[in-house]
Parts: C-alpha cells; sequence; structure tokens
C-alpha cells in the first residue's frame, strides 16, 4: 500500500485565547483596591499610559475663579492702601509711649516662653497603640526574679504561645529545641502560667480554666472538681447525673457552673491588636422616584488614557527608527488593551447589578423574607453572558442596597419547593428556622423533626435531614445542647 501528502483546507471555529480576553479575564474577579494597584503597576511600565486631566469644566470654573480673583485684586488693594493711611502715623508725629512689659506679658502662654512655660511630651509619647499578648508576657517575665536560664526558657514558651493564648507546642519540642531538661521547661511554664491574664499559656480549655479556678483561690472546691474531671459531662448538660455521681445537690451543679461560665476560655483575645477590617462596596445601589439607580464606586481608580506625544512616534515611517516604533506599537496595544479592558469590566459590573436588582425587587423593597431564589444561568441568560463571566464579577464584590450591605454572592442561593407549588428562597427558610429557635421554650427546644413540621404549617416543603444541614450553618446546637432545665 503507497503512502501519498496531499494538502486539504478545512474551516473550523474554535476559541482562541487572545491577550486582550486573556486581560479582561484577569480584572474581573479583582477587587477595587486590587485594580488600583494593577492600574498603577502597568501605569510604571507602560509609558503610553497616563492618568486623564480634570475635566475641562472643573477647568472653566478654576480659570473663571482665578480672573474673578484677578479683578477683585485691585479693589482691595486700594482698600488696603486708605487703610494703611489711616493707622500709619505721619513721620512727623512722635510714635507713642507703648509698655512694652505689659505687651510682651500679654503675648506670652502656655507652650511658648516665659513663666509659665509647660513642656509638653512629643506627639511620638502620646500615640497610645495596643499592647500585644507577647509584649505584655516578655514585660513581666523581664520584671520576675529569674536567672538567665529560666529567662531564655520563658522566652521560648511566650514565643510560642498563640493568639488565644494557649501554648501550641509540646513540652518536649521546646526543651529539646532549647536544649534544656523536659523538668525546667516544666518549672518555666508554671511561671509563665501564673502571669496575667490568668490561664494563659495552657495547654488545653482544661488547664487554662483549672489556671483561672487557682487564680480566684477557689481550689478544692466543687468548680475545680467539674473543670479537673467532669467537663464532658458539663457539655452533655446531664446535671442530674453529675449531682448523683458527685453527691451534690442540682443547685450545687448549677452555681458552680455560673462561676466558670465567668472564666475567660480565650485569655490570649484581650490583647489581640488586630483590628477590624472595613468593607468597601463595589456597587451602590440608590432608590430615585421608585425605580433603583445602580453606580458603580469609581473612587481612587485612575482614568487612562494613551499618551499624545507617541502618536508622532507610530505616524513617523522613518526607516531607521523601525526599532522604536516597534517598541511603541507594542506598548500602544498593550495600553490599548488594558483600557478596554477596564471599561469592558465597568459596563459587565453594570449590568451584573442592574440585573441583580430586577431580580431582587420585592428583596430590595421589602427586605429578606422576600429573597427570591436565583442562580448564576439566570443572570447569565438575562445579560447575555456565560455563567463563568458572572461567577468571576461576583467574586470578592459587594453591593450597598438599602436593606444593607451584601456580597453579590449573597443574591444567588438554592430554592426549596413549596406546598403552594412556587419555590421559595434557601435564605429565607434558613431564617424562619433562626426566628423558630430564638422564640422556641429554652426548657423544651424543638427537634428538627418539629421543626420540619412547623415549616410545613408555613407552606414549606422541606426534608428533616435539610433542617439539621441549615441548622449547622446557622451555628444553632442541637437539640441536647440547647436545653437548658435549670439555668
Amino acid at each position: 500500500m503507497g503512502m501519498e501528502m496531499k494538502l486539504q483546507m478545512r474551516m473550523s471555529q474554535r476559541l482562541v485565547m487572545t491577550p486582550m480576553l486573556q486581560q479582561a479575564i484577569k480584572l474581573l474577579p479583582m477587587t477595587r483596591l486590587e485594580l488600583i494597584q494593577a492600574i498603577r503597576s502597568e501605569i510604571e511600565e507602560n509609558p503610553l499610559l497616563e492618568e486623564t486631566e480634570p475635566d475641562l469644566e472643573e477647568r472653566a470654573e478654576e480659570t473663571g475663579a482665578e480672573e474673578k480673583i484677578e479683578e477683585e485684586q485691585p479693589v482691595k488693594e486700594e482698600v488696603y492702601e486708605e487703610q494703611t493711611k489711616l493707622e500709619t502715623p505721619e513721620k512727623d508725629q512722635p510714635p507713642d509711649d507703648i509698655d512694652w512689659d505689659a505687651y510682651v506679658h500679654t503675648d506670652l502662654y502656655e507652650g511658648r516662653s516665659g513663666d509659665g512655660y509647660v513642656e509638653f511630651p512629643s506627639l511620638e509619647n502620646t500615640l497610645r497603640q495596643k499592647e500585644k499578648l507577647e509584649e505584655h508576657l516578655m514585660w513581666q517575665l523581664n520584671c520576675s526574679a529569674v536567672t538567665e536560664m529560666e529567662r531564655e526558657l520563658g522566652e521560648y514558651i511566650i514565643g510560642n504561645i498563640n493568639i488565644d493564648g494557649y501554648l501550641t507546642e509540646s513540652i518536649e519540642s521546646l526543651a529539646e529545641a532549647a536544649g534544656s531538661t523536659v523538668e525546667d521547661m516544666e518549672d518555666s511554664l508554671i511561671l509563665v502560667q501564673s502571669f496575667d491574664p490568668p490561664g494563659v499559656a495552657a495547654r488545653d480549655l482544661r488547664e487554662c480554666l483549672h489556671i483561672q479556678v487557682l487564680a480566684a483561690n477557689m481550689r478544692g472546691t466543687l468548680a475545680e472538681t467539674l473543670v479537673k474531671g467532669h467537663l464532658a459531662e458539663l457539655d452533655e448538660r446531664n446535671f442530674k447525673k453529675l449531682a448523683k455521681s458527685l453527691n451534690v445537690t442540682i443547685d450545687d451543679i448549677i452555681g458552680a457552673v455560673r462561676t466558670i461560665r465567668e472564666f475567660d476560655p480565650k485569655p490570649g483575645l484581650e490583647y489581640n491588636t488586630e483590628e477590624a477590617v472595613y468593607i468597601t462596596p463595589d456597587i451602590y445601589v440608590v432608590k430615585v422616584d421608585g425605580d433603583y439607580q445602580v453606580h458603580l464606586n469609581d473612587d481612587d481608580v485612575p482614568r487612562l488614557r494613551i499618551n499624545p506625544y507617541y502618536h508622532s512616534i507610530l505616524k513617523n515611517k522613518n526607516q531607521d527608527q523601525k526599532n522604536t516604533r516597534d517598541y511603541v506599537e507594542g506598548k500602544f496595544r498593550s495600553a490599548l488593551w488594558m483600557i478596554k479592558s477596564i471599561e469592558q469590566r465597568r459596563q459587565t459590573m453594570l449590568k451584573v447589578g442592574r440585573s441583580l436588582c430586577r431580580f431582587q425587587r420585592e428583596f430590595l423593597d421589602k427586605g429578606l423574607n422576600y429573597l427570591k431564589p436565583l442562580i448564576l444561568k439566570d443572570v447569565a441568560d438575562d445579560i447575555g453572558m456565560h455563567e463563568s463571566t458572572i461567577s468571576r464579577v461576583t467574586t470578592n464584590k459587594y453591593m450597598h442596597t438599602p436593606q444593607g450591605l451584601f456580597e453579590l454572592k449573597f443574591f444567588f442561593h438554592s430554592s426549596v419547593g413549596s406546598y403552594l407549588g412556587n419555590e421559595m428562597s434557601s435564605v429565607r427558610v434558613k431564617e424562619m428556622i433562626r426566628k423558630i429557635c430564638k422564640e422556641e421554650d429554652q426548657a423544651k427546644p424543638y427537634t428538627d423533626d418539629q421543626i420540619v413540621k412547623l415549616l410545613q404549617a408555613k407552606n414549606v416543603k422541606i426534608a428533616r435531614r435539610t433542617v439539621t444541614k441549615y441548622r449547622k450553618e446557622l451555628n444553632i446546637l442541637s437539640t441536647s445542647k440547647r436545653k437548658k432545665l435549670f439555668l
């Protein structure tokens, strides 16, 4: 059988990831601050990109204000000259006697010089910063009358205490790292555990609570007994069985439990220096004349343009400058792609925001109970884009609405069936479960089966395992752990 080579022409379609498409996809999931950083970085790398100057209207207003100032200036100068003539004595007129001592004493005040001068501390010494847990413990260690070796071992222990105040490494590993014995490390651990706050440097919850019991001079009490050997039974809330095994009354158990609840299970959080991070919305939804308007938060986002100076280089056909022209052409394409990608991102976010307002109009008007089930495909079909694009746009983005600040992903959730035939939002069902558990009798909390029946009375068709799933997502404890018979 012979072999031969042939040329054939075929027409086919395939998706090609152009540089512009790749850049647009890369910008979609970025937050506003990440976008600003990306634009700043691109401006530094690409000389053709520059920020746009203020609008011409602003320039005109500034120019008009300057002309107005120039017109008023001669008038002010004339008034100033007349006032100077009135206040300045003539040369032939002898000067009045001035009591310079009285003048000087009147001019002095605290902060300048003189008898009443008070030296204030510098600004650096007046700034107050929250003390870290490690700094607080190291200060106590340095103030303690310990040897050099004990101080070194104490530093090893303090350096391995986490933000909650617990020791994260074992004594054996710390002793090996410090080159000391386990006994010496144990002695140093006892020293650090005696520091403030009580319960610090504990290895587990039992030890943390026990340290606080001893610090409160409660050695030998029922609270110490419960902490040392019955924390698991306390978690089960079976106080009758616990009272019988310890040969005490239920009231004694309740009193000891109330005392234990006053202790801090995470003593290190008091010295947590992490500050709250405030979320800046990417989209604002404002109701104007009965209709919802969607606006993007473009504050501090640079507006880009192509530097006009390089246009002349692109128009130059001189062969001697071919390398320069090729370099400028490459940078020009990159700059153009960047500008178009940013604008495409803006338009896509506006389309998604408007689509969400159309789907969730009742939620914006009336609140959480009117939130409708929604999936990415619904919005994608509404604005004529792919689901993956909607997913990228809604990543790490927040929308400020009349009902509050929400992540864009919040509006996409599954649906729950209803006996009336329509679909109900899973978020709404979770809110109903939360309300049921909040209003229940604490002595007889509802079981998951009872919650199912209560939801059925509200036309919600849901299974028990789904109720269990939603309850765990809401961080609601089980029936036995919610039960409060004696507290």
